[in-house]
């Protein structure tokens, strides 16, 4: 009998991935964002990694840099390299780091301080030498084919691996205390809002996983999309909200109230919407003050 139950349930499979292509299909085959989920990171924040890089500012600027190093070669390669080898040797310093701090910083950063409670110092310390160890390595190598061996250990990558450090600290601090200045996340709308039919786009409110699918709620309507909760709460940013249970997630200003139940909690989303909330979760949503932290 464990052949027909198991050819059973993978048809169920197929007959949901079918579903699935369809209503993709009758939404104007917008699959490129709403797509399959794996455990790569998400499609959108490639797109926004590679849409910021090619940007013609950034460009423009890092070009700029670039050249204004190559002609003026500090750290003592004006005599050491010849123009056109310097001014090689510059461009790619300027446009290889930044665009390693720029994928670093969206694709890993973002994402460990979106799942930790660390002080906003520790924060800024944390991603400073992920970001300044990586730009190190990239440097050594870098160094390789224009100083040889010595370019591991000379005054070139000493000087670069402090100044590597001291610019990730700089910039990751000015992203932290200037957010809106440093980066337009806070007015952006989250990105798992573009895996939703226009109509029912707007506010999030709550996601709920079942089976294979997550079920997106807004202030306009609910649907179901095919990807893991977890990979659905990482496009939920700049929205502001926890998981609360391991089939639940919910927007913080979207709570209309909480009540104990047993060793849980319920959360009143509004229209008759509760979400229950597991023991193991009680200490996040007393810590965010939607129960008296004397309670439990």
């Amino acid at each position: 009998m464990a052949a027909p139950r198991w050819r059973g349930a993978a048809m169920n499979d197929v007959l949901g991935l079918c579903r699935a292509a369809c209503r993709a299909g009758k939404r104007g085959f917008a699959s490129d964002r709403r797509g399959f989920v794996t455990d790569k990171p998400s499609s959108f924040a490639l797109r926004e990694l590679r849409a910021h890089l090619g940007a013609p500012v950034v460009l423009a600027i890092q070009a700029g840099i670039g050249i204004l190093l190559g002609i003026s070669g500090p750290f003592g390669t004006l005599d050491g390299l010849a123009p056109l080898p310097r001014l090689i040797y510059w461009m790619g310093i300027v446009f290889g780091t930044y665009a390693f701090g720029s994928a670093v910083s969206l694709l890993v950063i973002d994402r460990l301080d979106a799942r930790s409670d660390w002080p906003v110092a520790l924060k800024v310390f944390r991603g400073g030498i992920i970001i300044g160890l990586g730009v190190v390595v990239f440097l050594g190598l870098w160094n390789l084919p224009f100083f040889g061996w010595q370019g591991l250990f000379g005054q070139v990558l000493v000087a670069g691996m402090l100044a590597s450090f001291g610019v990730a600290w700089i910039v990751l601090g000015l992203r932290t205390v200037f957010p809106d200045q440093a980066t337009s996340s806070e007015t952006r709308p989250p990105a798992l809002l573009q895996r939703l039919p226009l109509e029912k786009r707007g506010a999030l409110i709550a996601l709920c996983a079942t089976d294979h699918y997550v079920e997106v709620i807004t202030e306009n309507g609910r649907e179901l999309v095919l990807m893991r909760l977890a990979d659905a709460i990482e496009e939920t940013a700049p929205t502001r909200g926890m998981q609360v249970h391991r089939s639940h997630w919910i927007a913080l200003a979207q709570v209309r109230g909480a009540e104990r139940r047993g060793e849980g909690a319920l959360l009143d989303m509004g229209d008759g919407l509760g979400i229950p909330v597991s023991r193991r979760h009680m200490s996040t949503i007393r810590a965010a003050g939607l129960l008296p932290k004397k309670q439990g």
